[in-house]
């Protein structure tokens, strides 16, 4: 009898809780001989007799000169699949040069310590990050074969300077970029860049590298490949490895209060799972949201088994004596259950465990997949989705087939988007003058945009950088904003993160608590003149939620079409927004205090759909303020499944619901994207609108509460702070717009 059925029988997958329960089958190993032609060093060095199909493919693809992504699942074995082309081409070539770059300075430790572990002959690999020391610098640019970075380095370090780094451009054979799929969104557009002026430059002194990709499963890889480098890409993605059974439990607390559709504690269900599971000698890894979420879970855990000799929870900054030191405890049985947050690359051999749990949807569904790939690969697993009270998690325990059945999302990205472009512009043109060949690298997009720019200046050369500064340095890769807001910890002065001007009002004005990596900062000063936020470590319990005024105004419909029975129209608008108050919440939702603000109104271009609709649709709401309060519930409930389509977060997403829009003169709801320029994310809206619309109707019919709720139609980052919200007449407008495409197609 496996370990899932001896929970089942004991009754600890059953009761109300049990949303769905399936088994997935197991996969075969497919092999595949390892190359004739691989140097005799590396298969030695590399210890196995063959290789899975997929990472011959790899092999393959490479050897024909192709430039490859491969995008197959947890532990699949792509890093060899990259590593082998890489290491053959050192092997024959002692002047080869490669670059690996990593989204994290901890994943290229991780890779490090894998490329050591081969103690292959002539192979010298280093990390040239923000951490290396300047004395190692010129000898990691002059004596290194396998360099690791990342892109924010390349950007700012290595391209600016590039005649210290002429050598390594000269010989640069390889670019790996792995965890390809991080790459989307605001910052996967501006890498785009980065390896676009990485290719120039490159190209420039001689060389032409081949790109190796590596990312979770995506559903758009080809596509992926194309928009981050420029260039085709061959997919390898018919997973080769082998997959033990495993059972996916879908499990939801219960629930509490069925009118307000209050349910009990995501976390306290994990660790009563987690403790039943160890306790039965399962090696179980918990993923939560934050860390402190993390060690709630395992101090959850301690208190039900009574200490935690067999428990350990998981953070970043622990030294790699410490992760070797967990890897040993588990692999040796001692450690049964580990809390780790979801934000972390585990970096050690996890692949003993028997059960994984996710506190929440992390997302994405590849981000899901990934953490479930951790679930017995040697045995049968059990995979965990332990739901929060957020909508999206609630459709899908009402909708299991909707999260299993689904292909995992696109990663969506926009290199030539103008707010994330121009910098580019600027820092190309600083590199080198900017010619009209340059337009089969760079693209025609950034030579329109060079011509027209007032920094720069034309010479008989090319187009050149007129400033005296670097500009690459005023380019934060992970925001469209070049007057983003620092944030500060006041204490140890380290940076946390930038936050674009469009949004720092509202997420952190003083007083405001703010989530950097799942922790939580109170912001003590916000400072426009210094675009400087100071905060300090906050563990209080409550949180805040901003007040604020927006308006619209389209500037240029890109697509309109008669979809659903309405106007459907997708383009370029203008959001203006002013935080006028923010309020002061506990957990539990009940409200402190209204704090007024003062501060000042912004307003960027961005990306939008919107939509009109027709007066037959609202019959059940004609009049105020019913009518804004339908349109108000219905574009709440759009915004939260909108990730199902795009991989992206709630927060990347803004909305506005109006009676009468100025410009249209009637109804309308806009969505829009929150970084200034957009990233695509709400075109995928208008090309999927009728499906979205469909998930979003049955999202709002399945939920239990009475007037709408935290798992339907009310906003954790609603600007009304949740007021004028109809949840029954959202339900009828979206219904309406359902029964119209099945009256078409009957």
């Amino acid at each position: 009898m496996g370990a899932v059925d001896v929970l089942a029988w004991e009754g600890l997958l059953q009761g109300e809780e049990l949303a769905h329960l399936a088994t997935e089958p197991p996969r075969e190993a497919r092999f595949a001989p390892l190359p004739e032609e691989l140097a005799a060093g590396v298969r030695e060095a590399i210890g196995v007799p063959r290789l899975y199909a997929h990472q011959r493919a790899v092999w393959d693809a490479a050897a024909r000169g192709e430039h490859v992504l491969v995008t197959t699942g947890t532990a699949s074995g792509k890093t060899l699949a990259f590593n082998l082309p890489v290491l053959d081409a050192l092997a024959r070539e002692p002047k080869a040069r490669a670059l690996y770059l990593y989204p994290t300075k901890a994943l290229a430790q991780d890779q490090l310590r894998t490329l050591t572990s081969y103690r292959l002959k002539g192979l010298r690999a280093a990390i040239y990050d923000g951490d290396t020391p300047v004395e190692l610098r010129r000898q990691v640019r002059v004596a290194s074969n396998v360099i690791l970075s990342n892109p924010d380095m390349l950007h700012v370090g290595v391209l600016p300077n590039h005649d210290r780094w002429g050598d390594v451009l000269a010989n640069l054979r390889h670019v790996v970029v792995d965890e390809a799929h991080v790459y989307r969104g605001v910052f996967g557009s501006h890498v785009a860049n980065v390896l676009r002026r990485l290719r120039r430059l490159a190209g420039i002194y001689g060389a032409s590298p081949q790109l190796l990709l590596a990312s979770a499963t995506v559903s758009n890889p080809g596509e992926l490949g194309l928009a981050l480098t420029g260039l085709p890409v061959t997919v390898v993605g018919d997973d080769a490895a082998p997959r033990s059974e495993r059972t996916v439990v879908l499990w939801n607390p219960p629930l509490q209060d069925p009118e307000l559709g209050l349910r009990g504690s995501a976390l306290a269900e994990a660790a009563r799972l987690q403790a039943a599971f160890v306790e039965r000698g399962l090696r179980t890894l918990t993923f939560a949201k934050s860390r402190k979420a993390a060690e709630l879970v395992h101090r959850f855990t301690a208190e039900r088994l009574g200490d935690d000799a067999h428990l350990s929870p998981y953070r970043a900054g622990y030294t790699a004596a410490q992760r070797r030191e967990i890897e040993r405890r588990l692999a040796g049985g001692d450690l049964l259950g580990v809390s780790a947050t979801n934000a972390l690359e585990l970096g050690i051999d996890v692949g003993l465990l028997d059960a994984v749990i996710s506190v929440g949807f992390p997302g994405t569904v590849a981000s899901l997949r990934q953490q479930w790939g951790r679930a017995g690969r040697r045995g049968s697993g059990l995979a965990v989705l332990v739901a929060s009270e957020d909508g999206l998690d609630q459709f899908f325990m009402r909708e299991p087939d909707k999260l299993l059945g689904r292909r995992v999302e696109a990663a969506i990205l926009d290199h030539a988007s103008p707010r994330v472009l121009a910098g580019h512009v600027r820092a190309a043109a600083y590199e080198a003058p900017l010619t009209d060949a340059d337009a089969a690298t760079l693209g025609p997009e950034t030579l329109a945009a060079a011509r027209t720019d007032p920094e720069l200046r034309e010479t008989r050369a090319g187009i050149v950088w007129g400033g005296r500064d670097q500009p690459a340095a005023r380019v934060a890769l992970r925001s469209t904003d070049p007057d983003a807001f620092r944030v500060v910890d006041g204490g140890s002065g380290e940076e946390l993160g930038l936050v674009e001007r469009s949004r720092a009002y509202s997420t952190v004005h003083e007083g405001a608590v703010y989530l950097h990596r799942g922790e939580s900062y109170l912001v003590r000063e916000l400072d426009p003149a210094t675009l400087q936020a100071v905060v300090e470590p906050f563990g209080g319990d409550w949180y805040t939620q901003a007040k604020k005024e927006t308006a619209t105004q389209i500037v240029a419909p890109a697509l309109v079409e008669r979809r659903l029975g309405l106007e459907l129209a997708f383009g370029e608008i203008e959001v203006t927004e002013q935080v006028v108050a923010y309020e002061r919440r506990t957990t539990s939702g009940e409200r402190l205090e209204l704090v007024p603000l003062e501060l000042p109104a912004s307003t960027f271009a961005t990306e939008a759909i919107w939509f009109l609709p027709e007066p037959g649709q609202l019959a059940d709401s004609p009049e105020m303020p019913q009518l804004l309060s339908t349109l108000h519930a219905a574009e709440h409930a759009l915004i939260a499944l909108l990730p199902l389509r795009a991989m992206c977060d709630r927060w990347d997403i803004g909305g506005l619901s109006t009676n009468a829009h100025p410009q249209t003169g009637r109804p309308t709801v806009f969505v829009y994207d929150g970084h200034p320029g957009g990233v695509g994310l709400t075109e995928h809206g208008f090309h999927e609108f009728e499906g979205w619309v469909a998930d979003t109707a049955a999202l709002i019919r399945g939920c239990p509460c009475s007037d709408g709720c935290p798992s339907c139609v009310q906003s954790p980052k609603c600007g009304n702070l949740n007021e004028w919200l109809d949840k029954r007449g959202a339900l009828a407008f979206l219904t309406r717009l359902v029964d119209f495409r099945r009256r078409r197609s009957s």
